[in-house]
C-alpha cells in the first residue's frame, strides 16, 4: 500500500480485497466488539459511480528521489540557490515543513528580496513563509494553479508516500522527515474550519473480503526497492485503524476498518494560497527556464528552486524518478464526504470532485513518465467502484 496515513494507519493493514476461492480458509480473528453509541458511523450515502459522470481524467508525475527531497544550497553564477524539490507522493503533506527549512536557509543569506521558481505546493508555501519572514517575494513560473502538476494530486495526508528508499537516505534523514512532517501538520491546523474547507478531517474506510492473514496477496507488485516508512514516528498525529463490527457499517465487505486523516481540497486550497500571496504584495511572473544559467536574468540574488518534477530537466537531475498516478474525477456530491479503499481502488469525496484512483501499490507507475490520460483505465476503476456502491446499504451506518 502506498497512500500513507489513510494510508499511514492503512499502510500497516495493506489489503485490497480480491477473493481467491482455492486458498485454505484462515482462522478468523475474534469479532470486534460493538461500537459504543458515541462512536457509531454517520449516515453514509453511496457514490454515483457511473462512467458518464467522469468529467475529467488527470495524470500527475510524482518527483521521487531515493535519497529524499533535495534541500541543499548551491551557487549558480552570482546566485545562491536553495533547492526544495523531490518529495515523491508527499508534496502537499510535507510542503510547509520542507519549505520552512528552505526559507530558513534563504533568510540566513541576509537578502530580503528573494525569488521562488515554481508555483506548485512547494513554491507557494515557500513564498508564503518568505513573506511571513519579512522578505519581498516574486514567483517565477511557467504555470500556476490549476495547471501545475501538484494541482492533480489526490489530496490526502500522506507524509511518507514514496518519500525515499530506506537504504539510500542519510542516518539523520528520518529525524529531518519527522521535523518536516510535524511542522507541516501544525500549520495545516490553522486552515481547519476556514470558509470553503481548504483542509478538513475526513473519515476513510478500508474494505476487504479477506481476513488479515490473507491480505498480503492483495498488495500488488512486491516492493523490491524498499520504500521508507516513517509513520510510526508521528502516530500521535492521526488515529489508527479501528475495526468495525459486522452490521455497524453499510458496506458489503466482510471486513471493514476506519481511520480519520486530513484531506486537502486542492482546487480551493491552492487558490487561497495564491490569493494570500498576492494580497501580501507578492508578484507572479510567467517565465520558463531551460537551464540554470538563465537565473542570471533575475534581479534577486537568492532563489528557492521549487520546480518539482520539472527539476529533472531544468537541473538535469537524473536522481528524480517519475511515478505516474491517474485520477478519474466524478461530479462532486455534497453528501459524500468520506473515502473508501476497496480492491485497489481509492475513492475520496472532495469538494471539487470525487477522486477515483486505481493502482495504490508503491511500485505502481514507478519510472513511468507518460502523462497521457488513459480513459479506458479510468472507466475500469469507476466500474469497480460501482460494484461496491451498488451493493451498499442506502443510508446505512447506523448499526443493525
Amino acid at each position: 500500500m502506498n497512500r500513507r496515513s489513510f494510508l499511514g494507519a492503512v499502510a500497516a493493514a495493506g489489503f485490497t480485497g480480491c477473493a481467491h476461492r482455492n486458498q485454505p480458509v484462515a482462522r478468523l480473528p475474534p469479532a470486534p466488539q460493538a461500537l459504543p453509541p458515541y462512536d457509531a458511523l454517520p449516515t453514509l450515502m453511496p457514490v454515483r459511480a457511473e462512467v458518464d459522470r467522469i468529467f475529467r481524467v488527470t495524470v500527475c508525475l510524482r518527483p521521487f528521489r531515493a535519497a529524499g527531497p533535495r534541500l541543499d544550497v548551491e551557487r549558480v553564477g552570482d546566485k545562491t540557490v536553495i533547492h526544495n524539490y523531490g518529495h515523491g507522493g508527499s508534496g502537499w503533506s510535507l510542503s510547509w515543513g520542507s519549505s520552512s527549512i528552505a526559507v530558513e536557509k534563504a533568510m540566513q543569506t541576509g537578502e530580503r528580496d528573494v525569488a521562488v521558481i515554481g508555483c506548485g505546493a512547494l513554491g507557494l508555501t515557500s513564498a508564503t513563509l518568505l513573506q511571513r519572514a519579512g522578505a519581498k517575494v516574486t514567483i517565477y513560473a511557467k504555470e500556476r494553479p490549476p495547471e501545475v502538476r501538484s494541482a492533480r494530486a489526490t489530496g490526502t495526508w500522506t507524509p511518507d508516500s514514496r518519500i525515499a528508499l530506506t537504504n539510500a537516505v542519510t542516518p539523520d534523514f528520518p529525524a529531518l522527515w519527522e521535523t518536516m512532517c510535524r511542522r507541516s501538520f501544525h500549520t495545516y491546523e490553522s486552515y481547519l474550519g476556514l470558509a470553503g474547507n481548504p483542509v478538513e478531517w475526513t473519515d476513510k474506510y478500508m474494505l476487504s473480503d479477506r481476513s488479515p492473514s490473507e491480505r498480503h496477496a492483495d498488495n500488488g507488485p512486491e516492493d523490491t526497492l524498499g520504500f521508507a516508512h516513517y509513520q510510526d514516528r508521528v502516530k500521535d498525529l492521526s488515529p489508527g485503524l479501528q475495526d468495525l463490527p459486522p452490521g455497524s457499517h453499510p458496506f458489503p465487505s466482510r471486513y471493514a476498518q476506519r481511520t480519520t486523516s486530513l484531506t486537502f481540497n486542492v482546487a480551493g486550497y491552492s487558490r487561497q494560497l495564491v490569493n494570500d500571496f498576492l494580497v501580501e504584495g507578492g508578484k507572479i511572473e510567467h517565465v520558463e527556464f531551460h537551464s540554470p544559467s538563465e537565473l542570471s536574468q533575475l534581479p534577486q540574488k537568492v532563489v528557492i528552486n521549487a520546480t518539482g518534477y520539472g527539476a529533472r530537466a531544468l537541473w538535469q537531475d537524473e536522481s528524480i524518478v517519475p511515478v505516474r498516478g491517474q485520477i478519474a474525477w466524478l461530479i462532486p456530491q455534497p453528501e459524500v464526504n468520506y473515502g473508501v479503499m476497496y480492491k485497489g481502488v481509492f475513492v475520496l469525496g472532495r469538494r471539487d470532485g470525487i477522486v477515483v484512483q486505481q493502482g495504490l501499490n508503491e511500485m505502481e507507475g514507478y519510472n513511468d513518465a507518460n502523462e497521457t490520460p488513459d480513459r479506458a483505465a479510468a472507466e475500469s476503476s469507476v466500474r469497480l467502484a460501482a460494484e461496491l456502491f451498488g451493493r451498499m446499504k442506502i443510508g446505512g451506518g447506523q448499526g443493525g
